[in-house]
């Protein structure tokens, strides 16, 4: 991730075959392989003016791999600690050149063929998932040429994780020409639930003046989305079945199927397998709405992928939408973004990402602007006070322990009578840079 033009996106490459990799400032962005003396090297040139143009060497030793910084002005920094020597990478760490922040895989779980150089430079509207994974990728693939056939598709994941979102690009990607529906059965008040889903006539009940035709016509010619469908009472899943089963519906009061043509989008949460196991979940509707599962991984498995995510919402923001100047991010924030577990996934980046870029407004957004609405948004923020929101215990200590030490770590870890490196993981944890305290 670029922390001075996020919105430029990221890029994945492959270490299979390399011996080192220098990286240094260019022009553009570029990554070039070539053979130098019998050493097979990837050369990666990032337009960073914060890095030097021949900033960092990756190399390997024994099976590890060593980042070592090549005389740069600004150094190279792992895990935010300056690298002084050759310092060994572990799986996930980040690597700080200039301000733009690398992560290094060790390992990923994909065929070899599948590891090629991505850049995600651009906004590819084709993409109903964005992700350097290659993995994830090759699900994502699969699901795409799912788009326009009618099979049903059900989508899992946690809260937040953004299965929404693929619902509505698979519904693009369908070329159907009726509207995208999407309806959230656990929102839906179980008296009324039948009535609203498919519809009444007039009469049929206490204030039902009009005809009205539901949620499942309204979608007629496109797509509806079944949102949290494990939450459906069974006498709905019944009636939902015969919708699926028929492509008919029969309003509440009437007599006469009505033909609908739609196509069929169901997500959970839930453990909707086990459900049906625990006869909670008709299992004829199971087979139904699943004829291809597809499961969203939580953000915390997906790090790599924030930097994709961080440029989706700086391109979506107007010109004027950080009080005049483009979104930017201080490499300190944007390790913080890595770091974090993100507990409420994809919608709570979003939310956090708003925040902070009006807090910061025409400057870059800092750590500091990014502590209160991570806080706040955290799933036991709710039993917070306002004023206590973002710190507790310890990072209380840390920081007041740092503001005595002006950041030095080695004092401020006698003090606590810890070992640097139990305060280094906290200073990672609460997202604390300790250059900010000298």
């Amino acid at each position: 991730m670029e922390c001075a033009r996020p919105e430029a996106g990221g890029s994945r490459h492959s270490l299979a075959n390399i011996d080192r990799v220098l990286v240094g400032r260019g022009a553009a962005r570029s990554a070039e392989r070539l053979v130098d003396g019998g050493t097979r090297t990837l050369e990666l040139r990032i337009p960073d003016p914060h890095m030097s143009s021949r900033h960092a060497c990756f190399s390997w030793d024994r099976g590890a791999c060593l980042v070592l910084d090549t005389g740069s002005r600004n150094g190279t920094r792992v895990n935010g600690l300056r690298a002084s020597s050759s310092t060994a990478l572990g799986d996930g760490d980040i690597v700080e050149v200039g301000h733009t922040l690398l992560i290094y895989r060790a390992a990923l779980t994909a065929p070899l063929a599948g590891l090629g150089d991505v850049d995600f430079a651009n906004d590819d509207a084709t993409n109903l998932l964005a992700t350097v994974d290659p993995f994830l990728a090759r699900s994502v693939s699969i699901l795409s040429r799912l788009a326009r056939s009618n099979c049903p598709v059900l989508l899992l994941g946690e809260t937040g994780t953004g299965k929404e979102v693929v619902a509505r690009g698979l519904h693009r990607l369908s070329e159907r020409k009726g509207p995208f529906v999407a309806v959230n059965c656990g929102a839906l008040p179980a008296t009324l639930l039948e009535a609203q889903f498919f519809g009444h006539v007039r009469g049929a009940f206490s204030g039902a003046v009009a005809d009205a035709p539901g949620l499942v016509r309204s979608a007629d010619g496109g797509t509806i989305l079944l949102d949290e469908i494990a939450d459906l009472p069974m006498s709905s899943q019944a009636a939902l079945l015969r919708v699926l089963q028929d492509h008919e519906v029969v309003p509440v009061g009437g007599t006469r199927p009505i033909k609908v043509d739609l196509r069929v989008l169901a997500a959970t949460h839930q453990p909707l397998r086990e459900l049906v196991a625990r006869g909670a979940f008709r299992e004829d509707l199971f087979a139904r709405v699943s004829a291809f599962s597809f499961a969203l991984p939580p953000l915390r498995a997906r790090r790599e992928d924030i930097g994709l995510m961080v440029a989706a919402y700086a391109r979506g923001q107007s010109p004027d939408a950080n009080a005049g100047g483009a979104m930017r991010l201080t490499p300190a924030a944007g390790r913080m973004l890595f770091e974090y577990d993100w507990p409420r996934n994809v919608r709570q980046l979003h939310q956090v990402l708003q925040v902070a870029s009006a807090l910061a407004g025409r400057e870059p957004v800092d750590v500091v602007h990014l502590r209160a609405p991570m806080a706040r948004s955290a799933p036991s923020a709710a039993n917070d006070s306002p004023d206590d929101a973002c710190l507790d215990p310890v990072q209380e200590r840390l920081i007041a322990s740092l503001k005595r030490h002006h950041g030095n770590i080695s004092q401020v870890a006698r003090e606590l009578g810890k070992a640097r490196m139990q305060v280094q993981r906290w200073m990672r944890r609460f997202g604390i840079d300790s250059r900010s305290f000298r």
